[in-house]
C-alpha cells in the first residue's frame, strides 16, 4: 500500500530546501512567514546573529482589532502593511522573502503585495 505524506509534511519539506537557499543578514534579514489556519504571523529574522528584529501577528490586539476576520486575504493585506511600517520604523528596508514552503498565491501573494506596496523591497 503506497502511503501519502501529508500536507504539513510537503510543506516543512519544501520550506527546509527554500532555507539553504537563503539566510537573512543584518544588511538584507528574512521575512519568515507562517500561516495556519486561524492566523498569520510575520517576522524579520537576522539568521546571522540568530535575532528577530520585528515581528506582527494577527493574535496581536492592535492587529486583531482592525480586523473583521484573522484568516483571510484582507487579513494578510493588513498584516503585510503592518510589518513593513513596523520594519521602516526600525530601517530596514530590503529583505529576503520566505514563504515558508507555502505556495506564493492567495494569503501568502496578499501578504506580500502589500509589504511591497507599503516600502520593503524584495
Amino acid at each position: 500500500m503506497i502511503k501519502k505524506t501529508s500536507r504539513s509534511e510537503v510543506r516543512e519539506n519544501k520550506h527546509r530546501k527554500l532555507r539553504n537557499r537563503f539566510s537573512g543578514t543584518a544588511e538584507r534579514p528574512r521575512l519568515s512567514v507562517f500561516r495556519s489556519n486561524n492566523h498569520m504571523y510575520a517576522q524579520i529574522i537576522d539568521d546571522v546573529a540568530q535575532t528577530t528584529l520585528v515581528s506582527a501577528a494577527t493574535v496581536q490586539k492592535d492587529v486583531r482589532a482592525e480586523l473583521e476576520k484573522t484568516n483571510d486575504v484582507n487579513a494578510a493585506a493588513y498584516l503585510g502593511t503592518v510589518i513593513a511600517k513596523r520594519a521602516l520604523e526600525k530601517g530596514i528596508t530590503e529583505v529576503v522573502f520566505d514563504r515558508g514552503g507555502f505556495i506564493y498565491q492567495g494569503k501568502i501573494q496578499a501578504l506580500a503585495d502589500a509589504a511591497r506596496e507599503a516600502g520593503l523591497k524584495f
